[in-house]
This record gives structure tokens, sequence and C-alpha cells, in this order.
């Protein structure tokens, strides 16, 4: 199989953990009363708890930019950037980034702050709740070379969350063509939303169709479920089960993070 987890995480089985921000300036639910400063101050605290537990890597995330857009506001851009770059001191672990749902913006992040990799929804059109969604892959890796940032890895989240795509493709020729033609490093297996776990058979036949490129679950993975997930897929990105309750929205419970990662590496 193909070394780029190895040369990411140092392990051929990653667990990849989410840290959510908290919703940015100009974002319907933005605290104006705690400010930039309460964002840091959770993002921090998710941090060191991820990080203590023991995970492989964090992707730090816009979650909290409800409804979101196609194009990443510039106060969300700006914030994540200042944020993370506040908190790269206290960073132990390989790190990535995400933008709902902007490509170009997430690529742009990693470059200025270090990321090593992003995940986005590259390729394909879709009907989602935001509208109807058209990405465009050729232009995000263009700019991805204009700005020297070749580096970044691409994770490729091949079935959207909260979106039906346009069209009847099978998901293996989606993961295939993302891979041949879209030049894909990493490709992401999405549940309905997140939350809600990825179909086994999904993984098991895409896994399959692309023995040589790293296939990560993308959602729904827990304590309970991670071991049979993990015998097909070659990563798993986490969020919800690792918050407080296994709600969304909550901090990080640094509890159900050792939990996992004790279940994971069983």
């Amino acid at each position: 199989m193909s070394g780029v987890f190895t040369e990411l995480f140092g392990t051929e089985k990653a667990i990849i953990a989410m840290a959510h921000f908290l919703p940015m300036p100009g974002s319907p639910l933005y605290n104006e009363a705690g400010g930039v400063e309460a964002i840091r101050e959770w993002v921090r605290r998710d941090v060191h708890a991820l990080q203590d537990g023991g995970v492989d890597a964090i992707m730090f995330c816009n979650e909290g930019d409800r409804p979101y857009n196609f194009k990443a506001s510039p106060a969300t851009l700006a914030t994540m950037a200042a944020v993370i770059g506040q908190l790269l001191p206290e960073i132990r672990v390989p790190f990535g980034v995400d933008i709902l749902w902007d490509p170009q913006a997430a690529i742009a992040l990693a470059k200025a702050t270090g990321a090593r990799f992003v995940r986005e929804v590259f390729t394909g059109t879709y009907a989602s709740d935001m509208g109807l969604w058209d990405t465009s892959c050729g232009e995000a890796l263009r700019f991805r070379r204009n700005i020297g940032a070749g580096e970044v890895r691409l994770f490729f989240n091949i079935n959207a969350e909260f979106a039906a795509p346009i069209g009847q493709r099978p998901l293996s020729l989606i993961a295939k063509s993302a891979v041949f033609s879209s030049l894909a490093d990493v490709v992401c297996v999405s549940g309905p939303m997140t939350g809600q776990s990825v179909e086994v058979s999904d993984l098991s036949v895409i896994k399959n169709a692309l023995p040589d490129t790293p296939v990560v679950a993308n959602t729904g993975v827990r304590a309970e479920n991670v071991r049979e997930i993990l015998k097909i897929a070659d990563g798993v990105i986490v969020g919800t089960t690792l918050k407080q309750d296994g709600n969304t929205w909550n901090p990080v419970d640094p509890d159900r993070v050792r939990r996992f990662v004790e279940a994971a590496r069983g």
C-alpha cells in the first residue's frame, strides 16, 4: 500500500481526531461576548485532550459555522489561521485543516499554518442542504500548485455529507476516478451526515477498488465499531463520539478519547 500514512503519521492505521472551532465572527451563532479569545481557548482545551489521549493526528474544522457556505468568509479564514498559529507551540502531533465547504480556502490555510493535509469534497455535483453544490477539482489543484503547496496532501471526501450526488455512478468508480484523474492522496467514505456511521459494505467495496490508496472511514466511528472498521479501512476520522455525551457541539471528553484509542489499538 502507499506510504502516505507512514509519511504523515508514522503509522499505517491512523486515528485522526477533530478539533471543532466554535462559530466564527460573522457566523449566525457567533458569540460576540466571548470573541476570538473564547474560540482559541475552546480549541486549545480540545487539542490537549486529544493529544493526551493518544490520537495520531488532529484536524481543525469550522464545524460551528452553520449554515455552511461554499466559499469561506475572510473572517473564518483569518480566525482559523490566527488561532492555529497561536497554538502551534502546543501542537505535538501532525495536523490538517478542513473548511466547510471551500477547498481552496483549506489549501491556503494549510499553506499558511503548516498543516500536512486537507480534507474536502473536491469532486462531483450534489443536491445539498446548502443548495446546488458544484465542485471544481481542477481549479483547486491548480491553486495548490500556484501557491507552492504541493506538499499538502489531499483527502477526498467522495460521498458528501448533507448532500446527494446528481448522477448514478457506483461509489467504487467514483473512488477510482478520484485517484486516477483527480489525484487524490487519500479517499474518505462518509455516512449521510456528521456522526452517522459509514456503511462497512461501502468501505469494503472501495478498499477492494483501491488497494494501494489509503481509505478512511470519515463519520460515525465509535469505540464499539472501530475494530471492525479498521479491519478494512486504513484510518478513521473521529469527532462526535469523542465529545461529552457524544454531542457534536460539546467539548472533547478526555475519558472518551482514551477509551476510543484503547479500543482502536486493541
